[in-house]
């Protein structure tokens, strides 16, 4: 009965250590991932690599068992610079280009998705007509 009680306390002693030690580790990430993109952003750097950049290295510290997602990624970046303002003061501007407008970007796609069967339907009647022949001659 007392081998039992050691055990179930080193147990919830090495989970304790544990989720502190990847809770520490995944705050480090984001916060060193919101350095990387604003640094870069500051630097002159667009959007699109900034955010690459910064992504892949919280991705890449994280580790575990789970992959992080963008979304969780410029949750960490965005509650980094707010929390460290007086650090990130030149990025908030840089901010709403992580979370951009979701309503917009949808009619964005469903506009070049409707633009592209346009396209490839115009493509299809072309090839259509130039395979037949036509003879002026038969009625």
């Amino acid at each position: 009965m007392k081998g039992y009680g050691k055990a179930k306390l080193l147990l919830l002693a090495v989970a304790i250590f544990i989720q502190t030690f990847v809770f520490t580790h995944k705050a480090n990430a984001g916060s060193f991932g919101a350095e990387i993109f604003c640094t870069m952003r500051d630097g002159g750097n667009d959007h699109e690599s900034s955010w690459e950049a910064a992504y892949s290295y919280i991705k890449k510290q994280k580790g575990g068992l789970f992959k992080t997602s963008p979304k969780q990624a410029a949750g960490q970046i965005v509650e980094t610079v707010v929390r460290e303002r007086d650090k990130f003061s030149y990025c908030v501007e840089y901010l709403n280009q992580l979370h951009p407008d979701r309503k917009l970007q949808l009619e964005n796609n469903r506009k070049e998705k409707r633009r592209k069967e346009q396209e490839l339907l115009e493509e299809k009647d072309s090839q259509d007509y130039s395979k037949e022949t036509f003879d002026r001659y038969s009625y």
